[in-house]
């Protein structure tokens, strides 16, 4: 909607009052925008507050009764007493068409929308924008890369690697809403002495069948072996080492396996053309199978980088850079960045090893510098475990101290652990298994329902959306820092404020189109002033809050904001159901009540996708 367009409609509905633009308002895609322009303008004349300032400090409520907007008096910092001044402006405070009630409760000054005016912009604007209702463009003529999932090549796919990714996924999808450019890019770890132990462990325990039968569980079976080996050998050595010490004798030690996966990588490093072979074949496996999943759990890359697409040239000209800004010591043989003059918990960051290998590090600096080259960001954000946080910090630190104006653009957007895997360990568990089950169980749920799940087209695909929409959402609905512990009962609980019911609302939504014998564009000239009931009011005003709640979202980063107002706004609508009927009743009463449902599927679609789930319309 245009500015223009928009005060035609406000025309139409009384409102004369010119609607003021402030800094990061969208009066044309966000309702609240307008109703906070007018307050702001208006209490500017009243207080002799500036409006901009106003502006900033409303702020949205929880409970109706509270009012659709309230200004907490403290937060002007003046020197009056809060409550006071909230009772005097809440007096001189003129009512409009645009606010019926302005009242004063304690330190707050609250404000009531018109019910009427709301109605009459919320749900057009909605059925209007569409799949853009939500949308901003205050990220516009801005390029953003958001790094996420990157997993370890010839590693399973499992939980832990789902945080990131689906993190990663809403992020992009976030950024994008908000008018960025947005480069989705998987940086996967595909060097490295692991894939020096790798090789020796496919010589051991490998074969070709079992490779050509499934590639990613058998080189994940070899790894795990591989490290089973080392490890044991290494509890070997010690114990010799400590027995020959008891007596007095030097120990010898012998070559490891982890001493020949150094080689290994040494020889990969150096170009030697049969282990990068052997490499490469590992690689281009594990990414086949990697764009299945990827693809299942509808995420979708501009860039499938990784380590080994670091140019030797980047690695080398980021020392020599380092060495001219005199921030790299040697120590026995080493190359590293003692940081702890800047921040004790920085420590020392090793850039190079003694034997001329590089670090993932040294691969993370010699990347940032290539993609701002390639790409003149203004934001780069790395997707990863707040395990990586002194990772991340010490690569931000060293990228400042080079000198890279840009290096404030990055950002490490953290979450917490899924605990009780480990790769090493073998304990990790696939996450095509997890969806696998979770699909079956929701197929076993559909089926119990013979009649609907006579009417689904395909119940095999919806079982597996509804099924990945409960994996997904179990993750997403809590702060995204916290650590959970991984259970199956977890992963696969239809119950609750779920996927599966997020799913079922949106399904539920659909049929209600279906059985009311109208069709959206019946709904086209629908007379929303008949929507006077309570239930439809408090789902208007809800709707209305989206824009806001994406807004909140880019603020936190946080995709359980989003997770958390679907539920809020699933539970509303479901409210509705027994009182706003469409079906059999007059057509006026009737379209106006299916446009309002038609507003909440849309919204309800559009924060899903967001989120990225795939909403359903038959389960």
């Amino acid at each position: 909607m245009s500015i223009e367009s928009l005060s035609s409609t406000l025309a139409n509905l009384g409102i004369k009052d010119e609607i003021k633009s402030f800094e990061g308002s969208n009066p044309t895609g966000n309702p609240f925008d307008i109703f906070r322009s007018y307050i702001a303008t208006e209490l500017a004349t009243v207080s002799e507050i500036p409006a901009e300032t106003i502006y900033s400090c409303l702020e949205t409520t929880s409970k109706v009764g509270n009012g659709d907007l309230i200004l907490p008096v403290p937060r002007l910092r003046l020197k009056a007493k809060p409550a006071d001044l909230a009772a005097q402006w809440a007096e001189k405070f003129p009512t409009s068409s645009l606010i019926s009630q302005a009242t004063s409760n304690g330190v707050f000054l609250q404000f009531f929308f018109n019910t009427k005016v709301l109605n009459n912009l919320v749900i057009p604007s909605i059925l209007h924008e569409q799949k853009t209702y939500g949308t901003n463009k205050s990220g516009a003529g801005k390029k953003v890369i958001v790094e996420f999932s990157s997993p370890n090549i010839a590693k399973p796919f499992h939980a832990g690697h789902l945080r990131s990714t689906i993190i990663g996924s809403f992020l992009a999808n976030l950024h994008e809403a908000c008018g960025w450019d947005v480069v989705k890019m998987n940086y996967l770890g595909d060097w490295g002495k692991q894939f020096g132990l790798l090789a020796i462990g496919f010589e051991k325990y490998g074969t070709e069948e079992e490779l050509k039968e499934d590639p990613i569980k058998h080189l994940y079976d070899v790894y795990v072996k591989i490290n089973a080996a080392a490890t044991a050998q290494e509890e070997e050595i010690k114990a010799a080492k400590e027995a020959a010490e008891k007596e007095g004798k030097t120990y010898e030690a012998p070559v490891t396996l982890h001493d020949e996966a150094r080689a290994y990588f040494k020889k990969m490093e150096e170009g030697d053309e049969a282990a990068k072979a052997i490499w490469a074949r590992f690689r281009d496996l594990s990414i086949s199978k990697y764009v299945d999943t990827y693809s299942r759990l509808n995420v979708h890359y501009d860039v499938y980088s990784g380590e080994s697409q670091v140019a030797p040239e980047s690695m080398q000209k980021a020392l020599e850079i380092m060495e001219e800004k005199g921030i790299v010591v040697k120590d026995e043989g080493a190359v590293l960045v003692d940081l702890t003059p800047y921040n004790k918990k920085l420590g020392k960051a090793i850039i190079q090893k003694k034997d001329g290998t590089t670090l993932y590090l040294t691969r993370d600096i010699g990347a940032a510098a290539e993609r701002y080259e390639k790409y003149k960001f203004d934001k780069m954000i790395y997707v990863v475990a707040s395990q990586q946080d002194l990772h991340l910090n010490q690569l931000f630190k060293i990228l400042e101290l080079m000198g890279y104006e840009w290096a404030s653009k990055c950002v490490h957007i953290n979450f917490g652990m899924v605990t009780g895997m480990s790769t090493r360990k073998g304990t990790a568990v696939f996450l095509d298994q997890i969806l696998e089950t979770a699909k079956e169980n929701m197929h076993d749920v559909m089926k119990k329902n013979e009649v609907k799940y006579a009417q689904v087209e395909d119940p095999d695909y919806i079982a597996d959306v509804v099924g990945i929409s409960a994996v997904m959402v179990q993750d997403m609905a809590a702060k995204r820092i916290n650590n959970y512990a991984f259970e199956w009962s977890r992963m696969l609980t239809f119950e609750g404020d779920t996927g599966p019911y997020l799913q079922y609302a949106h399904a539920r939504l659909c049929s209600v189109e279906r059985k009311s014998g109208y069709k959206s564009e019946d709904t086209m000239n629908s007379n929303y002033d008949l929507l006077v009931e309570q239930q439809a009011s408090d789902l208007i005003r809800i709707l209305a809050q989206y824009p806001d709640v994406v807004n909140t979202a880019m603020k936190t980063q946080e995709p359980s904001a989003i997770v958390t107002y679907l539920f809020k706004m699933s539970h509303v609508v479901s409210s509705c159901y027994d009182v706003l009927w469409v079906a059999n009743q007059e057509p006026a009463l009737a379209t106006a009540r299916l446009s309002l449902y038609l507003a909440a599927r849309q919204v309800l679609s559009n924060g899903m996708e967001l989120l990225g789930l795939k909403p359903v319309q038959r389960m």
